[in-house]
């Protein structure tokens, strides 16, 4: 039968299974309830922690939740600025000061955020990674949506009643310093259960890889694959939605 390509390997689990257990925690806001969307709530930055696979240290807040009058901890991804004791407020007449979390519409123009909802409610899920941030490009005319532009450089219209966080992701310089060796790449890779290094499937043999083999490293055969093909063949375009060039589309400018 040949060996087991890369896509049946991961998909029988075993070593190369997530591996949720060393996580600390979801990088995520708490429950949006009425005291957050009308007032405010006040938390306390406890201690900040490392999430492996994560390049961002994590900061553990504790809220004072005063619907059921306790402690509720929280973790976020921390920001530049933010300090261990440091005072945190959350809700809608919170201050434009760093890491408290407010709605979009809040924000004025050119505000640096992270820590993005892209719909209300959802604890946050853009520019989480570190040094990334978005900016608050402009508002509508009835304060219903607020246009942000994403750490890709592109532009989204969310609601204005999102939740973001105010400043930079901390851990900017991460990718400043050389890895230096492969060994640092592939534990890297690891931590994020990736498999590195990344072998092309035309450079393998027949038996190894659906593309491999041949006189020269090429396909050979259409690399559209059906979905209900068995795990051996399930390499390229896998239930592609169309394929073919794209005909009387975009103009593709000619070299002179």
């Amino acid at each position: 039968m040949g060996i087991i390509i890369r896509a049946q390997r991961r998909g029988r689990g075993s070593i190369f299974k997530a591996r949720t257990h060393r996580r600390v925690a979801p990088a995520a806001f708490r429950n949006l309830d009425f005291c957050e969307r009308v007032y405010r709530i006040k938390g306390i930055v406890t201690k900040f922690c490392h999430d492996p696979g994560r390049g961002a240290p994590l900061a553990k807040i504790k809220f004072h939740d005063p619907v059921r009058n306790k402690m509720q901890a929280i973790h976020v991804v921390a920001v530049e600025g933010m300090y261990t004791g440091m005072p945190i407020f959350a809700g809608h007449k919170a201050k434009l000061t760093i890491g408290n979390i407010l709605p979009l519409g809040m924000c004025p123009e050119g505000t640096i955020v992270c820590h993005v909802e892209e719909t209300t409610g959802d604890k946050g899920i853009f520019a989480k990674s570190s040094g990334c941030y978005s900016i608050i490009v402009a508002h509508s005319n009835n304060k219903q949506k607020t246009r942000v532009r994403l750490p890709s450089g592109q532009r989204k219209t969310l609601p204005s009643s999102a939740r973001c966080m105010i400043g930079i992701i901390a851990g900017g310089g991460r990718i400043d310093k050389p890895l230096m060796k492969a060994g640092n790449s592939f534990n890297k890779f690891r931590s994020k259960r990736k498999k590195w290094p990344r072998v092309r499937g035309v450079a393998m043999n027949p038996v190894e890889h659906p593309h491999g083999g041949g006189n020269h490293q090429h396909i050979g055969a259409p690399t559209t694959v059906s979905k209900n093909a068995p795990a051996g063949a399930k390499s390229g375009l896998v239930a592609a939605r169309r394929s073919g060039l794209l005909r009387g589309g975009r103009k593709v400018p000619r070299g002179d």
